[in-house]
């Protein structure tokens, strides 16, 4: 039986609604919409949570994390005084090496993890303890290159696609990121954080009313714009990841479920669930790539 992916979810990114939510009204309600989010998922028949996050970053090729347990601890690159995050995970390791291989068979240079004390991120520590807090469901774990390009990045998503199709399971993919990136640099007061600017405001506020219509392909396509107007975190990788894992289609129910700054950046707790004949066509028609053939180097200077 082929598998499926049943359901998405776009998560923050930063610890602070694990960590320390009653230092921030929006911290809370953040934190309140991804439990709720993981009720959602504990009524579902989903089997497997796919995530990737911005906070695990690759700089050759794309890593899958395939330790079964991992056990360890981690603290937050910004912001130590949160304390530290102890973790002990469930991961599906079979699936890593069959996720792994698809990616390759794309063209993408992969490898699995799996050693003691490999630091996973704070952004998949946080939303897995909040989605999936008693470990019911296993997990997958692919890092972000920092340095793909879109259409690299798509093709890892078609490759999650294949992975789940090939293996009969029930997943749901996880984005796990900022909209906006910009963080204050000086210390303030959690109470009165806010969005870094008017500007970003609007843009993580646009493209949250394009994912509450359901809209990710369109939202997908927009991305390197969002970037240059807003700093999107990762050039947006992990909504190009998504959608290219989902289906490359507007035809999802969306609901934004909160919506707040943390430390200056804009997060936000989205779900879409596929709704077959809901949004209609696309309206952008960017490079659709189905193998990675290499760096195309579009941006290398010519000789003169």
């Amino acid at each position: 039986m082929s598998g499926s992916l049943i359901g998405g979810y776009v998560l923050p990114n930063k610890p602070h609604p694990l960590l320390a939510p009653e230092q921030n009204a929006g911290w809370a309600e953040l934190r309140e919409a991804m439990e709720e989010c993981g009720r959602e998922i504990a009524r579902s028949d989903a089997d497997l949570l796919l995530i990737f996050s911005t906070r695990w970053t690759s700089i050759i090729g794309h890593q899958f994390q395939a330790d079964p347990e991992p056990d360890w601890w981690e603290v937050d690159d910004d912001f130590h005084e949160y304390g530290t995050l102890r973790y002990k995970l469930r991961m599906d390791a079979p699936f890593a090496e069959r996720w792994c291989a698809a990616a390759r068979a794309r063209g993408l240079h992969t490898r699995t993890v799996a050693y003691r004390g490999f630091p996973i991120d704070v952004g998949t520590v946080a939303a897995l303890k909040l989605l999936n807090p008693d470990n019911r469901i296993p997990a997958g774990v692919v890092s972000c290159n920092m340095y793909s390009d879109r259409a690299e990045t798509i093709v890892l998503g078609k490759a999650t696609r294949d992975a789940v199709e090939q293996s009969g399971r029930k997943a749901i993919a996880v984005a796990v990121t900022s909209f906006s990136n910009r963080m204050f640099t000086e210390w303030i007061d959690p109470a009165d954080d806010r969005i870094h600017s008017p500007k970003d405001d609007e843009w993580n506020r646009k493209f949250l009313e394009l994912l509450g219509e359901g809209r990710l392909e369109d939202v997908s396509q927009l991305a390197r714009e969002f970037t240059r107007q807003a700093n999107g975190d990762s050039k947006m990788k992990a909504l190009w990841w998504l959608a290219a894992t989902m289906g490359q289609h507007n035809d999802y129910a969306g609901s934004v479920r909160a919506y707040a700054p943390i430390w200056g950046t804009g997060a936000a707790v989205v779900g879409l669930v596929p709704a077959p004949g809901r949004a209609g066509n696309l309206e952008y028609d960017e490079d659709d790539t189905d193998h990675y053939r290499g760096e195309r180097e579009v941006l290398a200077q010519q000789p003169s």
